[in-house]
């Protein structure tokens, strides 16, 4: 497999680039949501957040930690949307995991991550606690 990230990566495609390192790689988003839009990967290949190994998790989110203020100061953010879109149902446009930091403006009227749901879920205690014991049993 190679992903249009991984043709970026290796100077295939040409893309802003804005951080590097071993095993992390960020640039500027193509079609960006907002001014500073940028997408931050693991520079191997892993389709999502969960075929990640330990250490290159911990490794991008700490490239994510460290971007958000910079973008966020480069564009005199008021604020960002940081997240990931983890398999096709979520979103996930192209099979190489990647998180958005999307700098936010007091007046861009883009509302919070919880607007892309609409209503929230009408669960049970019942229901909630047997979500709980199935996600603590499978971590």
């Amino acid at each position: 497999m190679s992903t249009i990230f991984s043709k970026i990566i290796d100077g295939e495609i040409p893309a802003r680039v804005v951080y590097e390192d071993e095993t992390t790689f960020a640039f500027l988003d193509a079609n960006p949501l907002a001014p500073g839009h940028t997408l931050v990967i693991p520079k191997a290949e892993y389709e999502r957040i969960e075929d990640l190994p330990e250490d290159v998790a911990r490794d991008l989110f700490a490239t994510v930690s460290r971007l958000t203020d910079a973008v966020q100061t480069a564009v005199d953010a008021d604020g960002a949307t940081v997240g990931f879109n983890n398999g096709e149902a979520a979103g996930q446009e192209v099979d190489h995991v990647h998180c958005h930091i999307v700098p936010r403006f007091a007046d861009d009227d883009g509302g919070s991550l919880h607007t892309a749901f609409g209503d929230f879920a009408d669960l049970s205690d019942d229901e909630l606690d047997e979500i709980a014991a199935d996600v603590e049993r499978n971590a």
